[in-house]
């Protein structure tokens, strides 16, 4: 309370302003008619005070707007519309590598790409394995018909790329389109081929030769078996439970009881033992891979021989090698038919192909 503030008394009526004080507790009122009355300083209450002892009252905050939604953050697409091409309705999607020297291939860098063969934007997340556990590499969005740079690494970088998986999702940004199911792939890759001139294929995508594995094929994810190196080392120690006939050569044939004239039985032995004779220096998952080369060798040799049967000798085991050999038959030659082979001349350790 300061001289010149207008007050009210607190238990009688009447007010005034203050003209002055009288010690620490009687303050002298004017009223409306001139006369000083002095009242004890806690019956008065302050109404008014003068402009350069007033204290004006902090601004109210202005009201926090009501929290909304959530809204989903969209990636940032082109503004122009893309020309689809004609068939890019069907997804059709390859993991690329590309060296960067292709006439040092055993020393050079590589440069690996995610191929998206399709009218579709795709939601694309690329991973590595540690052990049972993953970790992403790279993540993102790829434009339509377009190769996507996901990394640079160099040779001392290969055994982390062993296993490897990509997952996409696939949309359309500017017009109506046909739902895909969302792909999950694991890929098994054979780094052996990395040191190999002849791996690295000519295709539409790259201007020097590459080497692709398929992750999506017609709408249809691929299905490529991982078997870890745990396991290929288990199947290779297992003992055999017979012994197993011989490898023919190429030419080689064997009419069995009841085969057609000129159609008779050829019979591919798959030990590593058959194949190589000195595996030393090579992994589990190499020797796994030539075994299966082979095989696609043997296929090829005879896809124009329909009814021709094969016979491929992979042994019991633990059924690796077997696993194997059905998921690449199913993947890639779904018209073949195949059967366990003969259990009196073969046991468990043999799988029969019938050409198509």
């Amino acid at each position: 309370m300061k001289i010149g503030d207008k007050v009210r008394f607190l238990n009688e009526v009447g007010g005034g302003v203050v003209k002055a004080f009288q010690g620490k507790n009687i303050v002298l009122v004017e009223d409306n008619d001139g006369f000083d009355i002095p009242m004890p300083v806690h019956e008065c209450v302050v109404i008014d005070t003068n402009d350069y002892n007033f204290v004006k009252p902090a601004p109210k905050k202005p009201a926090e707007p009501e929290p909304q939604a959530a809204q989903v953050t969209k990636p940032e697409l082109p503004a122009y519309r893309l020309q689809e091409t004609r068939g890019g309705d069907v997804l059709n999607v390859l993991l690329a590598f590309v060296p960067e020297n292709i006439k040092t291939v055993s020393t050079s860098a590589f440069e690996c790409y995610l191929v998206n063969d399709s009218n579709y934007y795709l939601y694309y997340t690329y991973l590595f394995a540690e052990g049972k556990a993953w970790s992403v590499c790279m993540h993102g969005v790829v434009e339509p018909n377009t190769k996507f740079l996901l990394e640079t690494f160099d040779k001392t970088e290969l055994n982390a790329r062993e296993h490897v998986a990509v997952q996409l999702l696939a949309f359309k940004n500017d017009r109506s389109f046909a739902l895909k199911p969302a792909v999950s792939v694991e890929l098994r890759i054979d780094t052996v081929k990395f040191y190999k001139l002849h791996t690295f294929e000519k295709s539409d995508f790259f201007e020097t030769p590459a080497l692709l594995y398929e992750v999506v094929t017609n709408d249809l994810p691929a299905r490529q078996m991982y078997v870890s190196a745990e396991e290929v080392k288990a199947a290779l120690l297992q003992p055999k439970d017979m012994p197993a006939p011989k490898a023919q050569q190429a030419t080689g044939k064997r009419h069995k009881q009841g085969g057609k004239q000129g159609q008779g039985i050829v019979e591919v032995d798959l030990h590593i033992g058959e194949l190589l004779d000195d595996t030393r220096g090579m992994s589990n998952g190499e020797i796994l891979n030539y075994q299966l080369d082979k095989f696609r060798a043997v296929l090829e040799q005879y896809r124009n021989k329909r009814e021709q049967r094969i016979v491929f000798i992979h042994g019991k085991g633990d059924g690796v090698l077997r696993r194997a050999l059905l998921d690449e038959l199913k993947r890639k030659y779904p018209d073949y038919r195949h059967q366990d082979a003969s259990f009196l001349e073969y046991g468990f350790g043999a799988t029969m192909v019938t050409i198509k």
